[in-house]
């Protein structure tokens, strides 16, 4: 089976993917740092759990925007697995689809394997949002080439420049509210109001804009940990896919391997 890592500036995913099943899923915090025998421990642990041995692993896939991570991440495939990790967007991973835009080379990789499984899961004009670290907006049209995005940033961000530079503020959760009123009755309710209507409406404003632009009715298609939080209060999204990443990496490993 494959192991898809998908490293992130928040967190790294690790799935074990069968064709196009993904088997189980794992979450741990980014941190450069980490050694290849501090992944291997904690990751073995969970493979037992779910009844995997790591002989199941034949094969590693990555994806990262944090460069640093990267070696170790290298490591771990080639000590405790066997393999020689395959890198998107490093030879022989090559893209496959044109980034039509003025730096192609600065496009995230976690950004363009989305592309590729958007457009792969949903051939149509498309508007990709990712809820990680920043918030990133990715239009791809019918033909499924990049044509550019925005980097907003993220929620949690947004609400970690607040708390910090406000010393009265206190730190709330990010959730759904318990009504749609945007008139908050204390300070808690006031701050949960802003951050999460306030995040509605910047994403329905932008994606307005951005479909007046592409001149085209185009799917709007959601992904990253937080997607869900948004969908009770807005019907923006047409899709949800939790796990596009993922899915994006499966889908180069086996344009690649013929697997």
């Amino acid at each position: 089976m494959l192991l898809a890592i998908d490293a992130g500036n928040t967190n790294i995913v690790f799935a074990l993917v069968d064709g196009a099943d993904i088997r189980a899923r794992w979450r741990i915090a980014t941190d450069p740092r980490r050694t290849a025998d501090e992944y291997a421990v904690w990751l073995h642990q969970l493979l037992a759990l779910e009844g995997y041995d790591r002989s199941v692993v034949d094969a590693v896939i990555i994806a990262t925007v944090v460069p640093r991570a990267l070696h170790n991440l290298e490591v771990l495939a080639s000590k405790y697995f066997g393999v020689s990790a395959l890198v998107a967007g490093r030879a022989p991973v090559e893209w496959g689809i044109t980034l039509d835009v003025a730096e192609p080379s600065s496009v995230g990789a976690d950004r363009v394997v989305n592309v590729i499984a958007a457009h792969t899961l949903h051939p149509a004009d498309l508007i990709i949002i990712d809820f990680g670290t920043a918030t990133t907006f990715d239009v791809v049209d019918y033909s499924g080439a990049y044509k550019g995005g925005i980097i907003a940033p993220g929620i949690n961000l947004s609400l970690d420049a607040l708390v910090a530079a406000a010393a009265k503020l206190p730190r709330v959760a990010i959730e759904a509210p318990e009504s749609d009123s945007v008139i908050g009755r204390t300070t808690q309710d006031q701050m949960l109001i802003g951050i999460y209507f306030g995040y509605i409406a910047m994403i329905e404003g932008l994606v307005a804009r951005m479909r007046a632009e592409i001149g085209r009715p185009a799917k709007v298609i959601s992904t990253g940990g937080l997607a869900p939080l948004f969908e009770q209060y807005t019907d923006i999204f047409d899709v949800i896919e939790p796990d596009l990443t993922i899915q994006g990496l499966g889908i180069i490993y086996s344009r690649l391997t013929g697997k």
